[in-house]
């Protein structure tokens, strides 16, 4: 049997999730720092959202950190499918995504829809994310569950992708390797 409405808004996970929206950050480190708290991680609202996501839809660089330095789960996800950084891609959000990318998120999970954060990136035409995605290691190639078509295949389906077509099919930047020697 479900709990009455009012019983769902009074718990730890909604007061959590309410304080990351608010920015009231002395609430979600005393509710984090209960031994065995588990609300790090809770999802809740009209998305199903963690806290991860209400921070990336904002693009809150600092309480994304905070969070994720807390111990919040990179890979969580909405009632969507989305993880946050299938989010930070939809948003356009490069540093937060470079920042999710950095600590271990999965650049490849696909959402309900079979959507990786690289076809969202392609969809919107932000180079700058296809490229960070493609470092990252994500997969050009991988197909979503709608169309069966990749992020290469969006590509070369939109005639005004050219530079997202070309950086898919070039792959991540190599490094360039240091020259040691004398200067001259």
């Amino acid at each position: 049997m479900a709990a009455p409405a009012a019983a769902q808004f009074n718990t730890e996970s909604h007061k959590f999730l309410e304080a990351v929206k608010k920015r009231d950050g002395a609430t979600v480190t005393q509710l984090v720092s209960v031994p065995g708290s588990i609300v790090i991680n809770a999802t809740g609202g009209e998305f199903g959202d963690g806290a991860l996501h209400t921070v990336v839809r904002r693009r809150d660089y600092a309480w994304l950190s905070f969070l994720l330095g807390k111990g919040a789960d990179a890979n969580i996800r909405n009632d969507e499918g989305n993880t946050p950084l299938a989010l930070a891609s939809q948003v356009g959000w490069v540093e937060g995504a470079r920042l999710l990318a950095s600590i271990g998120a999965k650049v490849d999970a696909p959402n309900s829809r079979g959507e990786t954060p690289l076809i969202l990136a392609v969809h919107r035409r932000n180079l700058p994310m296809v490229r960070l995605l493609l470092e990252s290691g994500a997969n050009p190639k991988h197909t979503d569950s709608i169309a069966g078509y990749s992020a290469l295949d969006y590509a070369k389906r939109d005639q005004r992708a050219a530079n997202i077509l070309h950086a898919l099919e070039q792959g991540p930047s190599k490094p360039t390797k240091a020259v040691a020697g004398p200067v001259l």
